[in-house]
């Protein structure tokens, strides 16, 4: 997948797509805001779900397009520059996990929501805009928020197989099942049924 004279470009794209993803949209945009830390509020996660209980609706929906971004672009740039699908994918998994254990911020990040559609996005708009609106099929069917993501990211990678993009659903596969840890305490809430409807706490 990788030859040689490929390593060192899909190291750097490695390197600088995680510190890309390390850049924490919900500390960033809280502090400008003069907002508490979301790690230190509320369910602790620096999220956009977090921040919209911290700060409302307007960090909340910066923090979620911030998020996105650092999805979309590194995978968005990365496939312009290079021809090379396993280098584009692994931009996107690499923003992924920055998002998840951001070095800047002690390796204490999202769940991982916001940042995958972002680089799915970037990936192939069309099965970006199609997972996006199975999560809110899935939203208005459940009025959970965490289940619809939860089987939104298990299609992904079987939308990617049917228009024959096997590298990228690969990365989608383990994308997806970082989305399962990050949201273990979710699922058990779920399986408890004690996981708050979307729009309640």
């Amino acid at each position: 997948m990788f030859s040689a004279d490929l390593a060192i470009p899909a190291l750097f794209v490695g390197v600088l797509a995680y510190l890309a993803g390390s850049v924490s949209a919900a500390i960033l945009v809280c502090k400008a805001m003069g907002l508490n830390d979301p790690r230190t509020e509320g369910s602790g996660n620096p999220g956009a779900t977090n921040v919209l209980r911290v700060g409302g609706k307007v960090p909340a929906a910066l923090t979620l397009l911030g998020d996105a971004l650092k999805g979309f672009l590194p995978v968005i740039v990365t496939a312009a520059l290079i021809d090379h699908p396993p280098t584009v994918a692994l931009a996107a998994l690499a923003a992924f996990l920055g998002h998840l254990y951001p070095i800047f911020f002690d390796f204490r990040g999202g769940k991982g929501v916001a940042t995958g559609f972002g680089a799915l996005l970037g990936l192939n708009l069309t099965i970006g805009a199609l997972a996006l609106l199975t999560w809110l099929a899935m939203s208005l069917a459940f009025k959970r928020s965490s289940l619809a993501a939860l089987l939104t990211f298990v299609l992904i990678p079987l939308y990617l197989l049917f228009d024959q993009q096997t590298t990228f659903a690969v990365a989608f596969v383990i994308i997806g099942a970082f989305i399962f840890y990050t949201h273990r305490s979710n699922i058990q809430r779920l399986i408890n049924g004690t996981e708050p409807l979307i729009g309640k706490k």
